[in-house]
């Protein structure tokens, strides 16, 4: 893997395919350099998603979906014929790559679906036209459902956003940023409240570049100030994305999400989850059952090169927590809007029903 000078990134260029290589947005670089790392095989991709070079469960689905037209192009390159046998511990070792993120297996399982109908020949023509395909009906389905999100927002009011479900998390435009793009556009918020979103930051990086970016008012705050700021009655959503909901509305996000959901509801403040459908995992029957990912204690005990905990302190860094569907007030998806969801509810909206 190198970093590159290709122009760019912007926030809706996170991911690019150019002349054989995937190029992803160097995002533990932000907002200090923006550039591109080139990875060139499906290792260098799963490596890329673990160490949170991508991030944001869109984000990961469209990445390891290019790592499966790198694998396919290096298993036919070994195996000739057999490159279907010989593919295999690459999608295992993309599979692998985090754990909570139920994007990330949809992708790989739709280019499976894209394998399964090849031949012995050359795959990788195919398998590239599935994964920009991928990629834009991702990106077209942010759109969709930033504008689906929108329209539930009466203005002008102030917002919260915690970590980053933004364009560069996505195929492209954002999930949660995305509504809050297109209700800026309609002329309904203030400002939007980044929580800063430790221990990566994300929402101080990322979250601030890309409004800032836009020239969308945004003002950090410490994640702890968000319960003191509703208190004051301005804002009027807290706006979040997802990395998996379950089947009973139960949406699994960055740490920090389900305390946000807690005093919004105490103090009267609705709560969108704004998600593609390939971030619904009907198998996944509660959010007890969805798998939380743990990271090096290490994150948590420094910030950046500084350490910050005394030496030989314990820590505890779960990547996500749990928000229960009955703290959340609308999922917004690409092919409808869920108001206090359920699992009847979620069900409707999967089979393509009014939920």
């Amino acid at each position: 893997m190198e970093t590159t000078t290709l122009s760019g990134p912007t926030p809706d260029d996170a991911a690019r395919w150019h002349q054989g290589a995937l190029y992803l947005a160097e995002q533990r670089l932000l907002p200090e350099r923006a550039e591109y790392l080139r990875l060139e095989t499906a290792g260098e991709v799963a490596e890329a998603i673990r160490a949170m070079v991508v991030r944001g469960a869109p984000a990961i689905g469209v990445a390891a979906a290019y790592g499966v037209v790198l694998a396919g192009r290096d298993a036919y390159a070994t195996a000739g014929s057999s490159w279907k046998a010989a593919i295999e511990s690459d999608l295992a070792r993309l599979a692998a790559s985090r754990p909570t993120a139920v994007n990330l297996f949809w992708a790989i399982r739709r280019m499976r679906d894209c394998i399964a109908d090849l031949g012995t020949g050359d795959p990788y023509a195919d398998l590239l036209t599935a994964a920009r395909a991928l990629h834009e009906a991702d990106r077209a389905a942010n759109r969709r459902l930033g504008d689906l999100g929108a329209e539930l927002i009466e203005g002008p009011t102030d917002l919260i956003t915690h970590c980053n479900a933004g364009a560069i998390a996505t195929g492209g435009y954002g999930t949660a940023l995305g509504v809050i793009r297109s209700a800026f556009a309609a002329g309904k918020v203030r400002r939007v409240f980044a929580d800063e979103t430790r221990p990566w930051m994300q929402g101080a990086r990322l979250t601030a570049w890309e409004l800032m970016h836009d020239g969308i008012p945004v003002v950090l705050q410490a994640d702890s100030a968000a319960a003191s700021l509703m208190a004051g009655g301005t804002v009027g959503w807290v706006i979040v994305g997802s990395d998996r909901i379950a089947a009973n509305g139960d949406v699994a996000n960055k740490i920090g999400t389900y305390p946000l959901a807690i005093a919004a509801k105490y103090h009267g403040v609705k709560v969108m989850v704004a998600a593609p459908t390939s971030t619904i995992d009907l198998e996944t029957a509660s959010g007890q059952d969805i798998p939380i990912e743990e990271r090096d204690p290490a994150e948590l005990l420094g910030c950046g090169d500084q350490q910050l905990a005394p030496a030989g302190c314990l820590a505890r860094n779960p990547v996500f927590d749990v928000t229960p569907a009955a703290l959340v007030d609308a999922i917004v998806t690409e092919r409808g809007v869920v108001m206090q969801p359920n699992a009847e509810k979620i069900r409707a909206l999967m089979a393509d029903g009014v939920a």
